[in-house]
């Protein structure tokens, strides 16, 4: 659309194709016609985006804003489409880095991959990666292709570990020492703020869940004795966000309570590995977070650490000794899987059941190879009838 419009022709042209869209009338489209338009335009939204960094990074280069007025392009990009500074530092940053990276803006450019995923990419540009970032580029922008965002920063956290494996390990002790936290007390109540680095992140956010769990189990007991087998998630009586708040609070109690000098549980750890090593540079968290071979270390003196070693993407070939009383065959599928089987859904092992994928019914076996993850929701939905279509 852009090879031919120049000038205020461009916005001519954007306010015809968006006024094109308001026109549609979505009570004319069926269920999968909307669902695609949204997608759509979403899609459309990074290939727009690619043709805007390309006009800011010339802009920029060219110095085509008022110069004597704004002393940076996002300073005049800021003022000129009255947007946060913060996002206009960041419009500029990914049309420059973008500049250098020709694969992913061509991708971006297709429509092969997302925005999110272009700008993962981006992030990893610095000095001292732009070398190793320009040989794997086009590497990069595959996986990008195929994978979500969520895994999509797996394999870069990964790869960045190999092309920059003492740097790697310099950001992880920068980042623990940056860990802070503050309550200020408010007139309505008390705000909290605050960030912690992966492992010991890891530590109060499982703890919470495990409340906040529990919870949902009361409220849904409840739910269940006041509706029956008509009970909804609507029908609980706290939403996940209160559960979580309640939850924080009983974590507090519980320490209040704890008697002087009683012994101090060590946290569990059950770190993922590849077959050849320990040390590889293969090393995660069974919630998916990606450790430095650094950090991993540091766990072996203050917690208890569960190796799972696999011999592939889907096969555990052992586990190691763990405080986990749970079967050895649901513990290698939870590792193995970590999340929601289900295209797109990322719910934690823990909050997952397993499912066969040849049923029991018709003699599926109870293996490992044929036992996934799913939520409660994906379980469910596999075994319920197909939702007749609208008359």
């Amino acid at each position: 659309m852009f090879a031919t419009v120049s000038g205020n022709r461009v916005s001519e042209a954007l306010a015809s194709a968006i006024d094109a869209v308001a026109a549609v009338d979505t009570t004319a489209l069926a269920d999968a016609e909307l669902a695609d338009a949204v997608a759509e335009l979403v899609e459309a939204e990074g290939r727009l985006a690619a043709q805007r960094a390309r006009l800011l990074a010339a802009a920029e280069a060219r110095q085509a804003w008022p110069t004597t007025l704004y002393p940076t392009c996002s300073a005049w990009l800021a003022h000129r489409t009255r947007i946060e500074p913060a996002r206009a530092r960041r419009e500029v940053r990914l049309a420059r880095t973008l500049r250098t990276m020709p694969h992913t803006a061509a991708a971006l450019a297709d429509g092969v991959i997302s925005l999110d995923a272009a700008r993962a990419i981006a992030r990893r540009w610095r000095p001292r990666l732009a070398s190793a970032l320009l040989r794997d580029e086009a590497t990069l922008v595959g996986q990008a292709g195929r994978l979500d965002v969520v895994d999509l920063e797996r394999v870069l956290r990964y790869w960045e570990q190999h092309a920059e494996p003492d740097g790697v390990e310099q950001r992880a002790a920068a980042r623990a020492e940056d860990r802070r936290f503050a309550a200020s007390v408010g007139i309505d109540g008390v705000f909290f703020d605050g960030w912690l680095p992966t492992t010991t992140g890891a530590v109060v956010r499982n703890e919470l869940d495990r409340l906040e769990h529990q919870l949902f189990l009361d409220d849904w007991k409840d739910a269940r004795a006041r509706w029956g087998d008509d009970a909804t998630p609507a029908h609980l009586r706290r939403t996940g966000a209160q559960r979580r708040a309640d939850a924080l609070v009983e974590m507090a109690t519980r320490s209040a309570t704890m008697p002087a000098g009683g012994r101090r549980p060590a946290p569990l750890f059950t770190v993922l590995v590849g077959y050849e090593t320990f040390a590889g540079r293969i090393c995660q968290l069974a919630a998916g977070q990606v450790l430095t071979p650094g950090e991993a270390a540091a766990l072996l003196d203050e917690a208890v650490v569960e190796r799972v070693v696999f011999d592939g993407p889907s096969r555990v070939i052992d586990v190691g000794q763990s405080r986990l009383f749970t079967g050895a065959l649901r513990r290698a599928i939870q590792v193995r899987d970590q999340t929601c089987t289900h295209d797109g859904c990322h719910v934690p092992a823990e909050r997952c059941e397993i499912d066969h994928v040849i049923p029991a019914a018709v003699h599926g076996p109870t293996s490992q190879d044929n036992g996934v993850l799913r939520c409660p929701f994906h379980h469910h939905q596999r075994h319920r009838p197909a939702r007749p279509p609208p008359p």
